[in-house]
């Protein structure tokens, strides 16, 4: 019996390819639609669930989204948008459940945190939910720190804010 796609095949090798998409593609709808799901779950006040990113804000020269996939099939994203004074915010990082545990999210990250320091931020900041721990765990281990809530999620308990220096590009 073969295992489904990414599960249980750790010997071989993955080619992850990642891509810069638009926001409005049918592989980033389809992503953030499944991100979006879980989060809602996880998160079932509104006041929680801070969704917000337009195409305006991944443009170039003001940020990025980014799709991940292994032999053609979509499996992550993420982004990336400048705010201001040499800040970047990371959001919407996702890997599907059943591609999770294969190193996926640190390659989105890094490959994140690059497209920061290239925008010509200094510092990346995010907020992530006090019921993610897998993404609590995965923030900590690439060197962030909790902040203060900055806006909009001053106001949410399960809200997180992490930040963290960019080093050189």
């Amino acid at each position: 019996m073969n295992a489904p796609p990414g599960r249980n095949d750790l010997s071989a090798p993955k080619e992850i390819e990642l891509r810069r998409e638009q926001l409005s593609s049918q592989s980033a709808t389809k992503l953030v639609s499944a991100l979006n799901t879980e989060l809602r779950g996880r998160y079932p006040d509104p006041r929680d669930c801070h969704f917000d990113l337009s195409e305006d804000d991944v443009a170039p020269g003001r940020g990025v989204f980014i799709v991940a996939s292994e032999g053609g099939v979509d499996i992550g994203c993420g982004a990336v948008r400048l705010l201001d004074d040499g800040r970047a915010e990371l959001k919407r990082l996702f890997v599907a459940p059943a591609f999770r545990g294969q190193r996926i999210a640190p390659k989105l990250l890094d490959f994140l945190e690059s497209e920061a320091r290239f925008l010509g931020a200094s510092r990346i900041v995010l907020a992530t939910g006090i019921r993610s721990p897998e993404a609590l765990a995965l923030y900590r281990r690439a060197g962030y720190v909790p902040i203060d809530n900055f806006d909009p999620y001053e106001e949410s308990v399960a809200i997180v804010c992490m930040g963290k220096d960019l080093g050189p590009l």
